[in-house]
């Protein structure tokens, strides 16, 4: 099915697509995607250097006539979150991502599609193969290991680059103009917990939270999907109130950068107290789909009589554990009293798992305010100490603040106008994480804007790209090209 992706249009970008998209590329495995990109740049006769941190830097001259402009820098991530459905057999270490055309939509069979921040990648791809397409000269910047922890923009060094604007092409609306970005920070609470003997007489279930929409914990963390995580914890706190439940496993959530789509823990409740806790699960269940009616009409919530576990947890810290899950925020803490409608400041409780004695809780705390993002981690932080938990925060970046002066803002907003009849385009800061923060603390004198295709879904299996849209940017970044400011 993925050939037939390299016959639509704009055949440029979507062939080189298919070819990105066959080539394994996790974040932290990127070695098979920077060989598969240096090797294209080599192939062109371009100059072509990976840096020391995996980061690929392609030149490209000025076509004729064009000398006399600013360079511009074209940047990309090589990752893609590695998502899929339970139920969907693939291995992301092996295997290429599996298209298929849907009307107007590009999407993968039960994985993620890669659509962020490959069609950005493709991209840059057909513009450093284009014979004909007028360019000043180009530096193609493709990072590394964007979506866990953006250390190939960390690790870019000042000095390597020469150019004068950088394009970032990792934004998923396409009549947005990115001028600002939020920052973040991981934080990680860990505990060890004593394993006991399940007492005689009690019934093992599960409980499964799954069918929830998912998504970007950046893009969509404002649209109050449910978080499987934190739905599964008020099943295991009404349980640990009114029964007595004891816990033995939870697995809940995948990547920081996701919305947790699906979890399930493993339980004992006493033999007396089944009827009850099933009577209670039942109802509490009826209230939590009514709640999520709106947003969530795929939420399948199921609990299974299954074998009774060995062993369960400590019933002192399973308390603690679960007041502490159902006390830590989760969603939108602030939103921005500056800029309309942006999301300042929110936390994902993106990963719980709890098994064989070890308590591990993973959250990603995003924030244009830095003094506001470490206000939440703080409160993070705190919350998972008083359940006895050790809290590391790692991974912190820098945010990336608008400049409603930038010369080529002036030329996006000018060029978007005239290709559209005169319809403003939508000049935002957005709450994902972009690079262009941390690009900007070696490169401070660079003019920076971001821009893209229309994407819906990122971070999850129902990741999908419009190919009208993707003809619409492709229109878009062409003229922008051609109309790049003279040097000074």
């Amino acid at each position: 099915m993925s050939e037939h992706i390299k016959t639509l249009e704009p055949v440029e970008i979507w062939r080189n697509f298919a070819d990105l998209n066959a080539v394994p590329r996790a974040s932290k495995k990127e070695e098979r995607v920077i060989k598969f990109i240096k090797d294209f740049g080599i192939q062109l006769g371009l100059e072509t250097i990976e840096d020391q941190v995996g980061n690929v830097v392609i030149r490209k001259p000025a076509t004729q006539g064009m000398e006399d402009k600013q360079m511009v820098v074209m940047q990309s991530h090589l990752d893609m979150v590695h998502q899929k459905n339970n139920d969907t057999d693939f291995d992301f270490d092996t295997q290429g991502i599996d298209m298929f055309v849907d009307g107007d939509w590009v999407k993968a069979n039960g994985t993620t599609l890669g659509a962020d921040n490959g069609l950005g990648v493709a991209t840059i791809m057909a513009v450093l193969e284009s014979e004909t397409i007028p360019h000043p000269a180009i530096e193609a910047l493709f990072t590394i290991d964007e979506e866990t922890g953006m250390t190939g923009a960390k690790g870019l060094k000042g000095g390597l680059l020469k150019g004068d604007i950088l394009l970032n092409l990792d934004t998923e609306e396409d009549d947005e103009i990115g001028v600002g970005c939020a920052g973040g920070v991981d934080i990680t609470a860990t505990r060890t917990y004593n394993q006991e003997s399940t007492p005689n007489n009690y019934v093992g279930f599960k409980i499964t939270v799954k069918g929830l929409q998912g998504g970007h914990s950046g893009m969509d963390i404002h649209k109050g999907f449910g978080n499987a995580n934190k739905l599964l914890n008020r099943f295991l706190h009404l349980g640990f109130q009114n029964s007595d439940l004891r816990l033995s496993r939870i697995d809940g959530g995948s990547l920081r950068n996701a919305i947790p789509r699906e979890g399930y823990a493993v339980v004992a409740v006493a033999m007396y107290g089944k009827d009850g806790f099933v009577n209670d699960f039942h109802d509490l269940k009826t209230c939590i789909i009514r709640e999520f009616k709106s947003l969530e009409s795929d939420l399948e919530i199921l609990l299974d009589e299954v074998d009774t576990p060995s062993t369960v947890m400590d019933q002192s810290v399973f308390g603690q554990l679960t007041r502490a899950l159902y006390s830590a925020h989760n969603g939108v803490y602030r939103m921005s009293p500056d800029i309309p409608d942006l999301v300042e400041t929110s936390n994902n409780i993106a990963r719980v798992l709890v098994q064989d004695g070890q308590v591990k809780i993973g959250c990603l705390t995003r924030s244009s305010v830095e003094s506001s993002k470490e206000d939440l981690a703080n409160a993070l932080k705190s919350t998972f100490e008083l359940a006895g938990c050790e809290v590391e925060l790692s991974g912190d970046y820098p945010g990336w603040t608008p400049n409603m002066d930038s010369a080529i803002l002036k030329v996006l907003k000018a060029k978007y106008l005239e290709l559209n009849d005169g319809q403003e385009p939508h000049v935002a800061a957005c709450h994902a994480g972009l690079e262009c923060g941390i690009l900007g603390t070696n490169y401070p004198k660079m003019d920076m804007i971001s821009f893209g295709p229309n994407i819906r879904g990122a971070h999850s299996p129902d990741e999908r790209a419009q190919i009208s849209s993707v003809k619409k940017y492709w229109k878009f970044v062409k003229e922008i090209l051609k109309d790049i400011p003279s040097k000074n």
